[in-house]
């Protein structure tokens, strides 16, 4: 069914903060779109038809379930109850791998309850440990996860760049082209001392020996 799409990239539309009349969502015509759950009065804003649904559709208001009863295919729904272990946006994770993907643009997956902001943060380690990429963009934030790994973000980006040990600790860390640089440090999860360093206009570097970091970039 998805034999004209990219089928390595996987868009998920959530239901948290999207302002749909401002931000912009990449080329859906090259990866496949997942809404989950209320995402899809995102999705209906924006003129999309994504190629799956799920959750338990706690979310969805009534017209959005009257659109997916008339406009999508029954087999491209996927009915969650509302008793269960995974998130929806982990449950559509977990859809995105089976088929193959190997990234993953997540939108609507900030503001909004904070439990599930936080739980959201995690699923991108999920997909990590699943050998595939994800990246959460928000309205003021995109948030990746660099893990035993270097990395490095474009001198053309702008704004601020904070990272936080995402486990205990993270260890021989080492920034170059920021603001502020450092050289092999550790990095533990009770000292946010990464917070709101800066583009300063050179290609920024980041490495990570043994470990995993939240890498946040403010928008400027």
């Amino acid at each position: 069914m998805f034999s004209k799409k990219n089928t390595k990239t996987c868009i998920l539309v959530c239901a948290g903060e999207f302002d749909a009349q401002k931000q912009k969502i990449a080329d859906c015509s090259d990866g496949i779109v997942i809404a989950v759950d209320g995402g899809i009065t995102y999705c209906r804003q924006l003129g999309i038809l994504p190629d799956m649904i799920i959750g338990d559709f706690d979310s969805a208001s009534a017209e959005d379930k009257v659109f997916i009863t008339n406009t999508v295919n029954p087999e491209n729904v996927v009915k969650l109850p509302a008793e269960k272990d995974d998130t929806d946006t982990v449950a559509a994770i977990r859809l995105g791998l089976k088929l193959g993907c190997k990234e993953f643009v997540i939108y609507g997956a900030t503001g909004g309850r904070i439990d599930h902001y936080f739980a959201n943060i995690q699923a991108l380690l999920l997909i990590k440990h699943n050998g595939a990429n994800g990246r959460i963009i928000g309205k003021d934030f995109d948030i990746f996860i660099i893990e035993n790994e270097c990395i490095t973000l474009k001198s053309k980006d702008k704004g601020t760049v904070s990272i936080f040990a995402l486990g205990d600790r993270a260890t021989h860390v080492s920034i170059k082209g920021l603001y502020y640089e450092v050289e092999d440090v550790e990095l533990t999860n009770d000292y946010p001392i990464g917070v709101s360093n800066e583009f300063c206009g050179l290609d920024a570097v980041i490495t990570v020996g043994n470990g995993a970091l939240v890498c946040m970039i403010g928008k400027a």
